[in-house]
C-alpha cells in the first residue's frame, strides 16, 4: 500500500490519540468483602474514576471471603465489617482502617404492622433469635407494643448465611445486652444459629424477609431505606424507643473513643445517650503491608483518600457516617508508616 502524506498524517493522529487514550486509562484495582459497605464503594468508584483515574472492581462476598481474600493477596484490598484482631493482622502483615461508620437495623414483615411501628428491645431480639419466643403475639413482645395489633404469627427468623461483618456486629451487640446469647451463642463472622434461615449478603437477608411472610432479620441501614423495608424501633442503653436514622448514628459515632482505639477499632455499640442508636459499627478496609504491586496498592489509597476527601456527600446520601477528619488525617498517616514498596520506601508520600 503507498503510504501517502495524507494518510501518514491519519496515521500520526491515530498514534497520538491512541496515546492519548492509554495515558489517560484509570488504574485498575480489585477489592472484595462487606457487603456492608457495597452501596458506599460502588459510589465512590463512579467518582474516582474521573477525579483522581481509579478503576475499582469491587466484589461484594462477605467480610470473611474478603478477609481470606486480602490474605491470600487474591486481591488489592479486603473489606470487613468485624475488626480482625491485632496478632492476626501482624501475622498476615496488613494494615487494618476504618473508612465509614454505618447501622445496622432489625426489619420484618408483619401484616398490618407499619415502618417504625413495632419497638423491639436487645433481649427480646437475643430471644427470638435463639427461639425463646416464637410467635408475633408472644406477651414479652405484646408487652412493649400495647396498641400495636399483633396477629398470631410464627416468627420467621433471617440470617446470613456466610461470613459476614453485618453478623458480626449483631451478634457481637446482642452478647452486650444478653447474657444468655453470649454464653450459648456468642459474637463471629459465623455463628451457630439454633434457627432461622440462612441468605447471602445484606441483599439476601432484605430479599428473604421481604418475601416470607412473619419473617425479621436484620441488614445494614441502606438497604431496608432503598427497599423500603419495614424496619423496627429499637430500645437503646438509655431505655428510649428509637427510629433509625443518621441522626442517631451520628450520635452513637460521636461517643466513641477513637483517640485509645488500636488499629482504629473503637466501639459503638450500646453506648450511652438518650438519642444513641444502640448498633453502630465502622467498616474496614485490609491492605497488605508488603503488596506485590506498588503502583495498585497506591491506587487503593488513592480510591479511598478520595472517598474520605469528595465522598461525604455520596456517604451520607447511602445512610453513611463519614469519619472524623482527625481519624482521617491518622488513617493517612499510617498509610505512610506502615505500607512499603518492595525497596522498603513508604508508597503514599
Amino acid at each position: 500500500m503507498k503510504i501517502t502524506s495524507a494518510s501518514r498524517s491519519s496515521f500520526v493522529l491515530t498514534a497520538m490519540l491512541a496515546g492519548i487514550s492509554t495515558g489517560a486509562m484509570a488504574q485498575s484495582i480489585t477489592g472484595a468483602g462487606s457487603s456492608f459497605a457495597a452501596p458506599l464503594y460502588g459510589a465512590w468508584g463512579q467518582g474516582a474514576k474521573s477525579a483522581v483515574g481509579v478503576d475499582l472492581n469491587y466484589q461484594s462476598i462477605g467480610s470473611g471471603a474478603g478477609q481470606n481474600q486480602v490474605k491470600a493477596r487474591t486481591v488489592d484490598f479486603g473489606a470487613s465489617d468485624a475488626p480482625v484482631d491485632d496478632d492476626k493482622l501482624a501475622a498476615a502483615k496488613e494494615f487494618q482502617f476504618p473508612t465509614a461508620i454505618g447501622a445496622i437495623v432489625p426489619i420484618v414483615n408483619i401484616p398490618g404492622v407499619a415502618n417504625n411501628q413495632l419497638k423491639l428491645s436487645g433481649p427480646v431480639l437475643a430471644e427470638i433469635y435463639l427461639g425463646d419466643i416464637t410467635n408475633w403475639n408472644d406477651p414479652k413482645i405484646k408487652a412493649l407494643n400495647p396498641t400495636v395489633a399483633l396477629p398470631d404469627l410464627a416468627i420467621a427468623p433471617v440470617h446470613r448465611a456466610d461470613g459476614s461483618g453485618t453478623t458480626y456486629v449483631f451478634t457481637a451487640y446482642l452478647s452486650q445486652v444478653s447474657p444468655e446469647w453470649k454464653s450459648k451463642v456468642g459474637f463471629a463472622t459465623s455463628v451457630s444459629w439454633s434457627l432461622g434461615a440462612g441468605a447471602k449478603g445484606n441483599e439476601g437477608v432484605a430479599g428473604t424477609v421481604k418475601n416470607v411472610q412473619g419473617g425479621i432479620g436484620y441488614v445494614e441501614y441502606v438497604y431496608a431505606a432503598k427497599n423500603t423495608l419495614v424496619a423496627t424501633k429499637l430500645q437503646n442503653a438509655a431505655g428510649a424507643y428509637l427510629i433509625a436514622t443518621p441522626e442517631s448514628f451520628q450520635m452513637a459515632a460521636s461517643n466513641a473513643d477513637w483517640k485509645h482505639a488500636k488499629n482504629f477499632v473503637a466501639n459503638m455499640l450500646n453506648t450511652q445517650g438518650a438519642k444513641s442508636w444502640p448498633i453502630v459499627s465502622a467498616t474496614y478496609a485490609l491492605l497488605p503491608e508488603d503488596p506485590k504491586d506498588a503502583g495498585k496498592s497506591l491506587a487503593v489509597m488513592k480510591f479511598f483518600d478520595y472517598g474520605f476527601a469528595k465522598g461525604a456527600d455520596a456517604a451520607s446520601s447511602l445512610y453513611y457516617i463519614p469519619l472524623p477528619a482527625t481519624v482521617e488525617a491518622a488513617i493517612r498517616k499510617g498509610w505512610t508508616a506502615s505500607i512499603k514498596g518492595p525497596d522498603g520506601a513508604a508508597i503514599w508520600k
